[in-house]
C-alpha cells in the first residue's frame, strides 16, 4: 500500500474524530478504529512512516492518537 494513500486515509478518519467534543475519547477511538479495521500491513506502513518520517503529512489528532500505540503495529 502506498504511504501517501495511508496518510490520506488516516487523515480522513482523523477529520471525523476531530469533531468529537471529548478529545481524549476521539484519540482513543481513532486508534481503536485503525487497530480494528486496518489490516496489519496497512498499520505497519503507517507506523513505519511515523517512525521514519515523524509522521510528515499526518494531522495532529492522528499523530497524537497513534504515537502511544506504535508497539501494536502488527
Amino acid at each position: 500500500m502506498n504511504t501517501e494513500r495511508l496518510i490520506q486515509m488516516a487523515n480522513s478518519i482523523g477529520e471525523f474524530f476531530a469533531a468529537w467534543p471529548d478529545a481524549d475519547e476521539a484519540r482513543r477511538d481513532l486508534a481503536a478504529h485503525i487497530q480494528r479495521y486496518w489490516e496489519p500491513r496497512m498499520r505497519r506502513g503507517l507506523f513505519e512512516h511515523i517512525q521514519l518520517e515523524q509522521g510528515a503529512g499526518l494531522s495532529e489528532i492522528v499523530l497524537q492518537a497513534l504515537r502511544p500505540h506504535r508497539a501494536e503495529a502488527g
